[in-house]
């Protein structure tokens, strides 16, 4: 049996190749869409491609399951559970229907299906057993399922899918699928995630490609409340700390359930002499990419450009400033030749931006302009409208600027609603050091806010003597959105009632302090940030949505009371 990992370190994803050498076939679970790497493969080893599958649907990165049966001819095999709500739409009509227990054959290997829900309701895991060497399952391929030291969330159906307060299920069922599922197999298993650290769709992922069912029975975060079946326990530490999750998200997961588009060959990308590019650019017919870092960029730029800082994290960054369903405009990349640009085209497709139609390699001859900057010795002295935080919510939390509101960079474009009207003043946006600052203020730049990114961000502002940031909850105004019934269930120690359904903010706002720091939180997160966004309107520059009542609790750390 050939199993190989392939590694996207953009995405953090992982997928797999298994072939039987024998046979000289071979299946792929949860391929990405740029396909040579698989192709490659199979050419290398001498194998056929005859099956193409994936864990489940996918919220971080586009699915290549459909493009690679499409360039193969390959049998496409997908999850057949989880009911009707998650049920994988008419781009596979032709795919075998996996249930659990089912399996697919190569030679001597068999790939048998496990339903594992918990971080999605139709999830498939894929217990690999090489019968030249043994009658038992060696490999358990875990998606999102299992990672090494952490778990899949079960929260993204809410903060991606349009789902209500359906982590709580999530994480029930994830524990059942941990004591009936994973933990009834031999320490021996190897255990093969499909995401490693630094992937959002987890929160303490481990940074090593593999571990094994005895190594996560005794050592993981979980495991003590599997021992002691407490169930309660779990869900309230794995629901605790989530990240953020990227808006873009959601643009996935509808694609991934219906069938992404399929792409075929890419044609070649087309180099742009800068008359042409300031043509196009004049006639607001492209949208240019500055691909070089922050410091390069903070030097001089096209004006309106997206930053989106070298190959590396393309497909990262990228889904955060370029929203394909409302701006369908050509992509033109600052690459040093066609290779490069060619690579970042790669990127990019993986979160479904597939715009891209050309390249230059100098900006040379264009006009440029510097974006504006303020240096953390002056930020007190400056005028703004909003202080804004472009880090998650988990690093807010550990120690912000006073005064600063919050919004993640992967969230901007799809909340500015929440950001005071363009033209009401300046936005000064920071992170840790200065990179997604970057990348999210040339999307509120290219909205056509005023911005001015603060320079060396957070570390810099940090390391003046005198200045203190402000953790958790340092003395703001708790506010709750909720209705008086949803408070006395259950609310943060101090906080304020202020119904939104009910009109009670809009009541409330002549009486309240502009300048004081407001935190406010509902259910999920829905009323809240509404609340917030028309508080801001109002000239509350610090009013900031925290989320559901349990993302409050762990972002202040005060208690719940009754």
């Amino acid at each position: 049996m050939l199993l190989e990992r392939i590694y996207d370190e953009d995405l953090a994803q992982a997928s797999y190749f298994i072939g039987c050498q024998a046979k000289g076939e071979a299946v792929v679970v949860d391929p990405r869409r740029d396909l040579d790497v698989y192709l490659e493969l199979a050419a290398r080893h001498g194998m056929t491609i005859t099956g193409v599958t994936e864990t489940h649907i996918h919220a971080d990165y586009l699915s290549g399951t459909r493009e690679l049966a499409a360039r193969t001819g390959a049998t496409m095999y997908v999850s057949d559970e989880g009911g009707p709500d998650w049920t994988y739409g008419a781009g596979f009509d032709d795919a075998v229907r996996m249930r659990h227990g089912h399996g697919i054959t190569l030679g001597n290997i068999t790939v048998e299906a496990v339903h594992t829900p918990g971080h999605t309701p139709e999830h498939l895991s894929f217990l690999v057993t090489d019968g030249a060497q043994s009658t038992e399952p060696g490999f358990m391929l875990t998606g999102d399922f299992v990672f090494v030291g952490d778990l899949g969330r079960p929260d993204l159906l809410d903060e991606a899918a349009g789902g209500v307060d359906t982590r709580f299920a999530g994480a029930e069922d994830l524990f059942e699928s941990l004591r009936d599922r994973f933990l009834t197999l031999p320490d021996y298993v190897q255990v093969l995630p499909a995401h490693g650290a630094g992937s959002a769709c987890g929160k303490a992922l481990g940074s090593v490609p593999s571990t094994t069912v005895g190594y996560e029975r005794n050592f993981s975060w979980w495991s003590r409340y599997l021992r002691t079946n407490d169930k309660q326990g779990f869900v309230d530490e794995l629901l605790s700390g989530q990240p953020d999750a990227h808006a873009y998200f959601g643009r996935m997961k509808s694609q991934n359930k219906l069938g992404p588009a399929v792409l075929g060959a890419a044609p070649e990308l087309t180099e742009y002499s800068a008359a042409d590019l300031t043509a196009a650019l004049a006639s607001d017919s492209v949208i240019f990419v500055d691909t070089r870092d922050n410091h390069a960029v903070h030097a001089g730029t096209v004006e309106r450009s997206l930053n989106v800082p070298g190959v590396a994290k393309a497909a990262s960054y990228g889904a955060w400033v370029v929203n394909p369903e409302v701006d369908t405009r050509p992509l033109v990349l600052l690459a040093a030749d066609l290779d490069e640009a060619t690579e970042l085209r790669d990127h990019l497709v993986r979160v479904g931006i597939d715009t891209v139609t050309g390249f230059i390699s100098s900006l040379s001859g264009l006009d440029l302009v510097r974006p504006a900057t303020v240096s953390p010795a002056e930020l007190a002295d400056h005028d703004h409208a909003i202080l804004l935080d472009v880090r998650n919510k988990t690093e807010y939390a550990d120690g912000h600027l006073p005064g600063a509101a919050q919004l993640s960079g992967g969230r901007l474009l799809w909340n500015l609603a929440e950001l005071p009207p363009k033209g009401a003043g300046t936005i000064v946006t920071y992170c840790q050091s200065g990179v997604r600052n970057s990348v999210a203020a040339s999307a509120l730049r290219r909205e056509g806010y005023d911005v001015a990114e603060l320079e060396g961000s957070y570390l810099a502002w940090s390391a003046i003597p005198g200045n203190e940031p402000v953790t958790g909850a340092a003395d703001p105004i708790l506010i709750d959105t909720r209705t008086a019934a949803e408070f006395a269930a259950g609310h943060l120690r101090g906080a304020r009632l202020l119904d939104f359904n009910g009109g009670e903010i809009e009541q409330a706002i002549p009486g309240l302090d502009p300048a004081a720091t407001y935190l406010l939180y509902c259910r999920s997160g829905n009323r809240s940030g509404q609340a917030a966004a028309r508080m801001r309107a109002a000239g509350f520059a610090n009013a900031t949505n925290l989320g559901s009542l349990d993302e409050a609790a762990e972002a202040t750390g005060l208690d719940v009371v009754r």
